[in-house]
């Protein structure tokens, strides 16, 4: 439904208050998970170039250990990247009914298991 003229007004007047405030849009952009997300992309990014100049540097002056750890610090912020990743494209909450519920990690799990095993299902006979 469209909104009145005097409720458009309204609106915009309310938006652009709320742009000005320097404190409210702070809090908005804290309080935004995709703000917290991008951030520890960032952070691993930089993990992973550390880890990458640990595997470097073990290599050239024939530290093994030195350059085993630089690997595991590689892989280890590579998978906390691709979970920060993930949190970012999954949406946390979707609406079932007019309600909001939150979904769990076991039944995205289940989901594609699920998907998996009905594609092997609808596979063409002549494959088998």
């Amino acid at each position: 439904m469209p909104l009145s003229e005097h409720e458009q007004r309204l609106f915009d007047q309310i938006e652009r208050s709320l742009a000005e405030d320097p404190k409210f849009a702070s809090a908005v952009r804290a309080s935004d998970p995709r703000f917290h997300a991008r951030r520890r992309l960032l952070i691993a990014a930089f993990v992973i170039i550390i880890g990458l100049a640990l595997v470097v540097y073990g290599t050239v002056s024939s530290n093994t250990p030195l350059g085993v750890a630089g690997f595991v610090v590689m892989l280890s912020s590579a998978a906390f990247a691709m979970q920060s990743r993930r949190k970012v494209s999954a949406p946390d909450l979707h609406a079932v009914g007019g309600t909001a519920t939150r979904r769990t990690r076991q039944t995205r799990k289940s989901g594609l298991l699920d998907r998996l095993e009905d594609r092997w299902r609808q596979r063409p006979e002549g494959h088998r």
